[in-house]
């Protein structure tokens, strides 16, 4: 048998083969160990572990507001303040608590729902048209502003840091305005209105703090609807003390019609609230051909009852179809006139 030579030419292939080898093996250790490393991880480190519970609970996924920490601090009411010849703040009809300035009735009587209300014009089949959401984008509030006509009833929700700017804007181009208060809907927390909501789970002073809060984030508003609010609307051991609390500061309250079962007609009947409902949510469907069929079904309801009072939101085919609708509201017989004007006193 022939002696293999172990040559010149022959070690460095073999050496090279060696070489690559040792480097492969070298390279799946690394690699064996990274993956123990990741899969088991360090015993004594358990502080990266990632709680995504946490982070749910942290972040709900419809949050409108911000927190409260980013709010400005509360101002300080000593004057009266007229936005044009529109007043928006008079120190007799308020309370300067630590959390802002809080609506009351003044000494002589007078209400803030009827000194903040809007100018009505008299006429036989009168309509209201409230429309919410404002102050929240800057500019979709813009653009309500300048295409709404003053009949129209403005709902703003109490978190922007600049509410009262756009509230006096309001005012001073005839409106009138209402405070959405954040409450408590039936898929809370998913669903979440925001920092100080109304809630059904939670003691009536802590409600009331609430409210407290809410009311006093800016001046010269009538009257308070909801912001959400389903399940809070529909509990009357909840909402009721709300109700009473809003009487005892002079203001009314608007049921927007969103909540299929609320009892908020048999809860300002019982406190003696001063009280609208809608008869139509206008956009609940949001194309112009469904807002415009629900307004037409405004004035039939006008026409039977005297009176009818339609809500939506701040969508733009909302703004739209009503600043058209409006337009020929008086040939047509109507007239278009601030909630105040149609709100139910309280029986005595």
């Amino acid at each position: 048998m022939a002696e293999t030579a172990f040559t010149s030419e022959t070690r460095a292939p073999f050496a090279a083969r060696a070489l690559a080898f040792s480097a492969a093996f070298f390279f799946c250790t690394l690699t064996a160990g990274a993956l123990v490393i990741t899969l088991l991880g360090h015993a004594r480190q358990p502080s990266v572990s990632l709680s995504l519970d946490g982070l749910i609970e942290s972040k709900p996924a419809a949050r409108l507001g911000p927190t409260a920490d980013a709010l400005p601090p509360p101002v300080v009411i000593d004057k009266v303040i007229y936005a044009g010849s529109a007043l928006v703040a008079d120190p007799a009809l308020i309370e300067n608590s630590p959390q802002g300035p809080l609506p009351r009735i003044a000494d002589d009587g007078r209400k803030p729902m009827m000194v903040y209300a809007a100018p009505a014009t008299a006429g036989k089949f009168r309509i209201a048209i409230v429309v919410s959401g404002l102050g929240i984008s800057a500019k979709s509030t813009t653009a309500a502003l300048a295409s709404l006509p003053a009949g129209v009833t403005l709902g703003f929700a109490p978190y922007a840091g600049d509410v009262q700017h756009w509230v006096s804007q309001a005012r001073q181009f005839g409106h009138e305005v209402v405070l959405e208060v954040p409450m408590e809907p039936f898929d809370f927390p998913d669903s979440d209105p925001g920092p100080h909501t109304l809630r059904t789970g939670v003691d009536e002073n802590s409600n009331l703090q609430r409210l407290t809060w809410t009311l006093s984030r800016f001046t010269g508003y009538a009257g308070v609807t909801s912001l959400l609010g389903q399940r809070f609307l529909s509990n009357s051991g909840a909402l009721s003390p709300a109700m009473t609390y809003l009487a005892r500061h002079g203001l009314y309250f608007y049921d927007n019609g969103a909540a299929s079962q609320s009892v908020a007609p048999q809860s300002a009947a019982s406190t003696a609230t001063p009280f609208a409902q809608a008869n139509e949510t206008l956009d609940s469907i949001q194309t112009a051909l469904e807002i415009d069929r629900r307004l037409s079904a405004l004035e039939e309801e006008a026409r039977t009852h005297g009176s009818a009072i339609g809500s939506g939101f701040l969508y733009p085919v909302t703004v739209d179809r009503i600043a058209a609708w409006s337009k020929g509201l008086q040939g047509r017989g109507f007239v278009l006139v601030p909630v105040s004007a149609i709100v139910s006193a309280p029986k005595q």
